[in-house]
């Protein structure tokens, strides 16, 4: 926490107004939408809900096609399984790592040739990074199909000087307790249709019609956000850019720290948006590196150090095992390669040498395993060198702590908490 919530969870308890609605959620609402320059915002329950029900009021139902990218979490497909659509998973490309425009629109206009072109398109802004959205749209705009923007990781970034979530028909975020802010559980749709938000304010209210008594002409869902949780979102929301600015420090100094090894690449900042680096990822090449990705994972994981794989693509899920992908190499080389380090923004400069003190170790212990294990190696093989890094002892005796780190605790006060991958 910021500390900031407190003062307006106060006026929560102060007004006895506790229950869903209320003077916070309409604040919150009011502010979410300056910050990122919608229109229009509705406080939700989660994330989910917000693609669920723009999905509702759009018309997607049975037997209709979404495009939807391949690398992202579960929750921006289900809810198009939830009204019996099919998601076509995307692969990704490599500037950016979402959803890859070329694809989506030879995937369009390919359907469209068939005469079921899809019904939306969901681009999911990975990792603090926008996707390249201008191809997409334009195309989109052609064939008049809706896009709604998945900025659940990326509150905070910039494509071409503009907010996530606010260039296609609506766009979604969340507030889980791992995002860059957020009010435990919690979402926002936004949109600059007026319409669409009114419909979804309405079935996020079980649908109930304009009545003395409840009526109800079709079905709605529980989905608002509380009064209070609406006023730690707006505490947390002052402290946005502060968030932002730490986020990208913690990866900078990653990059001091790791980027000259062999093997070790970071996920790039594309040309067209600043990233918030909602966290920092690495991708590893093992024959360069002396180490796999697990095998680095299982080194932090020994000293107590929370890290973890990226999105398994959709594709590749049981769940998912009969839906259509369109490409799916770059994304499955990503997963296969790729970490997420610890990011929280209570991370001190020790705390990220120390993670940083791990991974060193971990690709010059395994190299040197293998070469000790080579009954044929000469004298001369040597590992690859060590970084020359002035703070080198320090950091591998921090690299030793037994403090739990956790990917990314931005809630904790002293060191003795754990160090976490991504709980902002």
């Amino acid at each position: 926490m910021s500390g900031r919530e407190q003062g307006y969870v106060q006026q929560v308890f102060d007004s006895n107004w506790i229950a869903p609605l209320g003077p916070q959620v309409d604040a919150f609402e009011a502010e979410f939408a300056a910050a990122v320059g919608a229109p229009h915002a509705l406080a939700l329950s989660s994330g989910t809900a917000a693609l669920h029900l723009a999905l509702i009021h759009l018309g997607i139902g049975p037997g209709d096609e979404v495009l939807v990218s391949t690398l992202t979490f579960s929750a921006s497909a289900n809810p198009i399984i939830y009204l019996g659509a099919r998601p076509v998973f995307i692969d990704s490309e490599r500037v950016s790592w979402n959803l890859d425009p070329t694809l989506v629109c030879e995937t369009i206009e390919r359907k469209a040739r068939q005469g079921r072109p899809p019904k939306a398109v969901i681009p999911v802004h990975l990792y603090g990074q926008c996707a390249d959205l201008d191809p997409i749209l334009a195309l989109c705009a052609r064939y008049e199909i809706p896009v709604i923007e998945d900025a659940a990781e990326a509150l905070g970034a910039t494509t071409k000087g503009r907010s996530p979530g606010t260039l296609g028909r609506a766009g979604i975020f969340s507030f889980n307790g791992n995002k860059i802010i957020t009010t435990s559980g919690g979402g926002m749709l936004v949109s600059a249709d007026g319409e669409l938000i009114a419909h979804a304010r309405k079935l996020a209210q079980q649908a109930r019609d304009p009545a003395p008594h409840y009526e109800h002409s079709e079905i709605g869902y529980n989905y608002r956000l509380s009064n209070v949780l609406a006023g730690i979102g707006r505490g947390q929301l002052e402290v946005l850019g502060e968030r932002v600015r730490r986020k990208r420090e913690i990866c900078e100094t990653y990059r001091q720290l790791l980027d000259d090894l062999p093997g070790i690449a970071f996920m790039p900042e594309a040309p067209w948006g600043q990233s918030t680096r909602w966290l920092t990822v690495i991708t590893v090449d093992p024959a360069q590196f002396g180490a796999t990705r697990e095998e680095i994972r299982l080194a932090l994981e020994g000293e107590n150090i929370e890290s973890r794989p990226l999105w398994k693509p959709m594709h590749l899920q049981p769940v998912f095992r009969d839906c259509e992908v369109v490409g799916g190499a770059v994304a499955e080389t990503l997963f296969r390669d790729g970490l997420c380090l610890p990011s929280g923004t209570a991370m001190t400069e020790a705390d990220v040498e120390r993670v940083a003190g791990v991974i060193m170790a971990a690709g010059r212990r395994l190299t040197q395993l293998h070469v000790d294990q080579n009954p044929f190696r000469s004298a001369e093989i040597s590992v690859h060198p060590r970084p020359t890094r002035s703070n080198w002892t320090q950091i591998n005796a921090d690299a030793r702590r037994s403090e739990p780190l956790q990917i990314s605790a931005d809630q904790r006060s002293s060191a003795s908490h754990p160090l976490q991958l991504d709980a902002d």
